[in-house]
């Protein structure tokens, strides 16, 4: 079960993926919204939090969440403020009842991770891409449109036509076609 606890927020904030199940993870805490409360409304306890990249609307809520669950964060570099443990990629981490791959996906942010099964069918792609094809911007720091371009087509790569799910950092998760919007992506992204 995948909740996005931060649905419905009025505030510059990522979305929060909640994964139910053996390990109960939370996908980014997101930020300016109280996540502690969205999180007691369904679970008592975490496991573990994962941070997909460092960017304030993805982390604003980790100290938080970490103090309020004693809970560990894992993301790409552990030099980053709250990261406990770091994950490189092709390493593979449970998020609810599944086995995930951590993939090093920069453009958007040097550190950006995406987490791949292909027994759940699910990718949580972050800020790669969106739905409808959209894809993260690179004018932030650390960003560069060519190394997106590769890492969208290396994500292409990876997943394969029974994708199912596609949870995206901003916006609604993508529930079909989900290859076909990253085909998209990639195909706007070269665009220059």
């Amino acid at each position: 079960m995948v909740t996005n606890i931060a649905a419905g927020v009025q505030a510059f904030t990522s979305n929060a993926f909640l994964v139910g199940g053996e390990r109960t993870v939370l996908v980014d805490p997101g930020a300016n919204f109280d996540a502690v409360g969205a999180l007691r409304e369904h679970v008592d306890s975490l496991d573990a939090v994962l941070v997909t990249h460092p960017h304030p609307d993805h982390v604003g809520n980790l100290d938080d969440i970490k103090d309020a669950f004693g809970v560990d964060a894992w993301g790409f570099d552990a030099s980053h403020d709250g990261i406990d443990h770091e994950l490189a990629d092709g390493d593979t981490v449970t998020i609810g009842d599944d086995e995930y791959e951590a993939l090093h996906t920069p453009g958007h942010e040097p550190h950006h991770l995406c987490f791949y099964s292909r027994d759940a069918g699910v990718l949580f792609a972050a800020d790669l891409v969106f739905a409808n094809g959209s894809f993260g911007r690179t004018d932030l720091e650390g960003g560069d449109r060519g190394t997106l371009v590769e890492s969208i087509e290396r994500v292409l790569d990876v997943v394969d036509g029974d994708l199912d799910v596609m949870h995206t950092g901003h916006g609604p998760s993508v529930t079909s076609n989900a290859v076909e919007n990253i085909e998209f992506a990639a195909q706007a992204a070269r665009q220059r």
